[in-house]
């Protein structure tokens, strides 16, 4: 990796997080004469800044993703607490979220803990600009991927329940099911001894081989169009949120380098070639037949 790269990335996220703070700030309430979007947007920069200060005395990864939840809860839970109107929208967006926060982040946490690391820090760790970039753009997927939430409980005003509210709260619940269903299945599945170096192909992952991801794309769509109803002017960027999960989780990480770790594992497999030809990458589909 180019010396200037780590740097560089961290000059990105900051630009993209100022632009999304200024887009989402341009309708919604203020706090302390700024706009309170804003405020949410740096305090999500500051919490992983200041969890990267022991992170990095301890070299240790093991609280990055429940950091990363935690953020979520502190930022949804001060859009709600800054505006103060408890309409059934903003309730059900902050539920939507916690939930799927105090899931998530308790279960990436004991997976770490359960398997000793997280083997994408390995060589991130003991390279300082390298490890603190990657906490600047842990702000930033925290501050791009709720912004339709966060701009809409700092919304100015609110409206009724209506069809938006019942079908992103229906998606948010099938990507929700589908995630959860999905994880716990490949932890019970790694739980057997003989199966941890091997690929998982039943449940859903055999319509999918990421059905996990493709859930979590679902919520955040779900809940980009609870969100939309409220949102006025520059605040509809933010509804680049899903597309930034897509892009995020099928293109910089998620997909792109599982696919390449199982390719060098099992490339010589015949079972996982046949498994590669019968299943989608990430939409759910039943398996194709050979």
């Amino acid at each position: 990796m180019p010396k200037s790269l780590p740097c560089l990335a961290i000059a990105g996220a900051l630009i993209a997080g100022t632009l999304m703070a200024a887009a989402g700030g341009s309708h919604g309430v203020e706090a302390a004469g700024l706009p309170a979007f804003a405020v949410l947007v740096a305090a999500a920069f500051a919490v992983q800044w200041i969890a990267f200060i022991p992170a990095w005395f301890l070299q240790t990864e093991r609280f990055f993703d429940l950091t990363g939840s935690i953020t979520f809860l502190v930022v949804t839970a001060g859009a709600l607490l800054i505006r103060g109107d408890f309409d059934p929208r903003s309730l059900v967006i902050a539920a939507a979220i916690a939930v799927w926060a105090l899931r998530l982040g308790p279960f990436l946490f004991l997976r770490v803990r359960r398997d000793g690391e997280d083997r994408r820090f390995r060589q991130i760790k003991p390279n300082f600009p390298v490890f603190l970039m990657t906490w600047t753009l842990q702000g930033l997927w925290v501050s791009l991927t709720a912004a339709p939430a966060l701009a809409a409980l700092l919304a100015t005003d609110s409206t009724a329940p209506d069809w938006t509210l019942a079908a992103g709260a229906a998606l948010w619940l099938a990507g929700f099911v589908i995630e959860v269903a999905a994880d716990e299945q490949k932890r019970r599945f790694r739980a057997i001894p003989e199966n941890r170096q091997r690929y998982i192909a039943s449940g859903l992952w055999a319509w999918s081989r990421h059905p996990n991801y493709f859930g979590e794309i679902l919520l955040w769509i779900g809940i980009a169009v609870i969100a939309a109803p409220v949102l006025q002017g520059w605040q509809l960027a933010t509804l680049v949120s899903p597309v930034f999960v897509w892009l995020l989780l099928t293109r910089i990480s998620g997909v792109r380098m599982l696919e390449a770790r199982a390719n060098r594992r099992w490339r010589d497999d015949p079972g996982y070639q046949e498994y590669l030809r019968r299943t989608n990458t990430l939409l759910l589909r039943p398996p194709r037949r050979t």
